[in-house]
C-alpha cells in the first residue's frame, strides 16, 4: 500500500485531482470531510471549539459557522494554532483508521490522504510520498472570491496564511499543475496513477 499525501495551496485544484484520483481506484480520504465531521454538534470537538471561541462561531442549528470562524483565527496565528491542536489529533485519528481498512480491503492500494495543510501539520512524516498541485496566484485569487464570495483582500490573507506553494513543490515527490485543461490534467492523474501502482 502507498499513501500519497496530496497538498497544494488553497483553491489550486486539489479536489478536482483527488476526484480523478478516485476514479482511477485510488482511495481517497479528505482530511476537510473529517475535519467536518470530528466538529458536529456535541462531538468532543466541537465542545472545545465553542468553550475557547464562543457561541458566535455557531449557527442557529448548533452547527459550526465555518466562516464565523475562519475570520476569528484567519491572520491570528495563536488562535490558528490554538484551533489547529483541538481538531488535527482527532482528523489523525481518523484518517489511520481508514487508511487501514482501506490496506485491509486491498494489499497494494493507493490511498490518497487530500490535506490542505500537510507540512503546515507536519503529516508530511505520515505519508510516504508527497503529490503538490499548483497554480498562480491570480488563478487562487479568483478561484476564492467566486467559490467563497471573498474580497480580494480575504483571498489573499487565506492565501498567505499557508506555507507559499514555492516551498511545497521543493518538498514535493510529485508536481501536478492545477490550473491545466481537464483532459491534459487527467492524463497526466492517470500516468501518476499507473506509476504508483507499479510501485506498491
Amino acid at each position: 500500500m502507498i499513501l500519497v499525501g496530496l497538498t497544494g495551496g488553497i483553491a489550486t485544484g486539489k479536489s478536482t485531482v483527488a476526484g480523478m484520483f478516485t476514479r482511477c481506484g485510488a482511495t481517497v480520504i479528505d482530511a476537510d470531510a473529517l475535519a467536518r465531521t470530528v466538529v458536529e454538534p456535541g462531538k468532543p470537538a466541537w465542545r472545545e471549539i465553542v468553550n475557547v471561541f464562543g457561541k458566535t462561531v455557531l449557527h442557529s442549528d448548533r452547527t459550526l459557522n465555518r466562516q464565523a470562524l475562519g475570520k476569528k483565527v484567519f491572520g491570528h496565528p495563536a488562535k490558528l494554532r490554538r484551533l489547529e491542536t483541538i481538531i488535527h489529533p482527532r482528523v489523525a485519528r481518523e484518517q489511520i483508521r481508514l487508511t487501514k481498512q482501506a490496506a485491509r480491503k486491498d494489499p497494494r492500494a493507493i490511498v490518497i490522504y487530500d490535506v490542505p495543510l500537510l507540512f503546515e501539520a507536519g503529516i508530511d512524516t505520515r505519508v510516504d510520498t508527497i503529490l503538490v498541485v499548483t497554480a498562480n496566484r491570480e488563478t487562487q485569487i479568483s478561484r476564492l472570491r467566486k467559490r467563497n464570495g471573498l474580497t480580494r483582500a480575504d483571498a489573499l490573507r487565506r492565501i498567505r496564511s499557508q506555507m507559499p506553494l514555492a516551498k511545497k513543490r521543493t518538498h514535493a515527490d510529485y508536481v501536478l499543475d492545477g490550473t491545466l485543461p481537464l483532459p491534459q490534467l487527467r492524463t497526466q492523474v492517470r500516468s501518476l496513477y499507473r506509476s504508483l501502482r507499479a510501485l506498491a
